[in-house]
């Protein structure tokens, strides 16, 4: 396994690869779902690249940048034993260079869900992604559908911008109580990884609903905020029942392919969990 931290050595090191490349971008601390993600792309392709950067401009002021995990050691032995082929770990200055003033935006997706609550977050994502595919130039790239905007937005972005880039969705990985597993888990107690558990039963009482044949989006919400509020530690942002193509909230009982979000705080750290339903 190679280790490459210069753009220009991996752009001499890229010219040299032949037939297919998958690439899996993280940001490190990696866990179960993300190598979910490079195992997929390793039994889908020629070759397989990961990325390791805590991308700066995702993160606004009060967020937590700088106490972002970083577990590189750990995360190098991880990816040595998966046989990855190469991993990229540029320095935020060999990515955004002085007085660096570009950045590539999704003005309609990026309005809702975590947009709304974190309205820097797409901006930074969607930079740094149009940026590492420019530089790794993969055929293939593997996203979580446990961050499901940010898989949607990146699938607009390459139709959009004309990337020659097949985006393959994998599916949530999560620990045996249903937490989605998150680099930001490692912030949790063992006591509030417990108390988390409540955040994807809410989800599947969502889910029990719509099968039950309830299509009222505020009777949905309403099972799930009452669900979630039994756990006294978490904090609700937002609990959203959308439509999964435009990712707008859903206002009657006129869909077919929703997607149901949410956001909470828990010891101060906050979680991101969703399930999709398709109607009958």
């Amino acid at each position: 396994m190679k280790t490459i931290s210069s753009v220009s050595e991996f752009r001499k090191f890229r010219m040299q690869l032949k037939g297919s490349v998958g690439f899996v971008p993280t940001m490190g601390a990696l866990h179960g779902g993300h190598l979910s993600l490079v195992e997929k792309s390793i039994s889908v392709c020629n070759y397989t690249v990961v990325s390791i950067f805590v991308n700066p401009t995702q993160f606004s002021i009060d967020e937590d940048l700088n106490s972002y995990p970083r577990t590189i050691e750990r995360d190098l032995i991880l990816l040595k034993d998966l046989k990855v082929d190469v991993v990229f770990v540029p320095s935020s200055k060999k990515l955004y260079l002085e007085n660096h003033s570009t950045f590539i935006y999704e003005n309609s997706l990026t309005k809702h869900l975590e947009g709304s609550s974190r309205p820097h977050f797409f901006r930074g994502v969607t930079t740094i992604v149009a940026k590492l595919f420019n530089i790794v130039q993969p055929s293939h790239s593997f996203f979580g559908e446990k961050d499901a905007q940010q898989l949607i937005v990146v699938k607009k972005m390459v139709k959009d911008l004309n990337y020659a880039i097949k985006v393959i969705s994998c599916p949530t990985i999560r620990d045996e109580n249903g937490l989605a597993m998150s680099s930001r888990n490692q912030y949790l107690s063992k006591a509030s990884r417990l108390s988390a558990s409540t955040i994807y039963l809410s989800l599947s009482k969502g889910i029990v609903l719509l099968d039950s044949g309830e299509k009222n989006p505020s009777v949905i919400k309403k099972k799930i905020k009452e669900t979630l509020s039994k756990e006294s530690s978490l904090n609700i942002d937002y609990i959203t029942v959308s439509d999964k193509d435009t990712l707008e909230e859903i206002t009657n009982s006129s869909w077919r392919n929703i997607l149901i979000s949410l956001a909470v705080y828990i010891e101060g750290v906050r979680l991101i969990d969703n399930v999709s339903y398709v109607s009958k």
